[in-house]
């Protein structure tokens, strides 16, 4: 099913776009007991408050725009069936949706200045002859909250119907049956692979830290962010060097003491 150009306020409004347009808005009136639209083929006025309202309601847009265009947000949730039916959860929602929020290993991703105090690290690095193995650079929020609240559900200490919302994220944490909506949880957070409480308030969500497994064989010999030259010839010969993160601090890259592969703007 797809439309062919874009429907609404100021759209093309090709009669067949505005049927198809008009069913699946009505599967959302139905399902939410509005009145219906008269699949009439007329983008009238009836639609285009149809169209706002979904966009509004569902997809918590703060300034809906009426329009709907081929391939847009508000096409692919409508034609999704977003909204129209009840939600997914637990595993379901994991396999259906997890891939849209994805985590990102990208140094280009952090945000300034830490993007450039690392790359400058990360290049020391490797002009030394260690290696660098990057997990992790900035987290999506979405995914952050999902993980975090999987966890809360599924372990007791947060009630499925206190979850927070967040606009435009459709996913069905209460179930009406503790039991069930923990279990739902624990679907989610086994899938992803989940062994400690997640933050809502990670360095990671901000750009502001990189994970990353750093090695190397015998002495280094690395210039510290003044390029001068230093020797660490002592061990761990990984990030847990306190000569290494000694080093890494002079270029604005922290270690978190706690998390072997965590490195912030802040320490944290």
């Amino acid at each position: 099913m797809a439309i062919g150009a874009s429907v609404g306020k100021g759209g093309v409004n090709d009669l067949a776009d505005v049927l198809v347009v008009q069913h699946l808005l009505n599967d959302w009136l139905r399902f939410t007991g509005q009145k219906l639209l008269a699949t009439s083929g007329d983008c009238d006025k009836a639609t285009i408050a149809a169209i706002i309202g979904y966009q509004g309601k569902v997809l918590a847009m703060p300034v809906p725009d009426g329009l709907i265009s081929p391939g847009g947000k508000t096409w692919l949730a409508l034609a999704a069936g977003q909204g129209a039916r009840p939600p997914l959860s637990g595993a379901d929602w994991w396999n259906a949706n997890q891939a849209q929020y994805p985590n990102s290993a990208a140094v280009a991703d952090l945000i300034q200045p830490f993007r450039d105090n690392v790359t400058a690290f990360l290049k020391a690095l490797k002009d030394a002859g260690a290696t660098v193995t990057i997990s992790a650079t900035r987290r999506n929020a979405t995914r952050a909250h999902l993980m975090h609240y999987s966890w809360c559900v599924a372990k007791g200490s947060v009630a499925p119907n206190k979850v927070p919302s967040v606009p435009g994220l459709a996913i069905q944490w209460d179930h009406g049956d503790l039991a069930k909506s923990k279990a739902g949880a624990q679907a989610m957070s086994d899938l992803f692979q989940i062994a400690f409480e997640p933050s809502l308030t990670s360095r990671h969500i901000e750009g502001r830290a990189i994970d990353m497994t750093i090695g190397w064989n015998g002495t280094l010999k690395i210039k510290d962010r003044q390029g001068k030259a230093r020797e660490i010839a002592t061990s761990p010969r990984t990030g847990d060097n306190p000569d290494l993160q000694k080093l890494g601090a002079s270029y604005g890259a922290i270690k978190l003491l706690s998390d072997p592969p965590h490195w912030s703007d802040d320490g944290r």
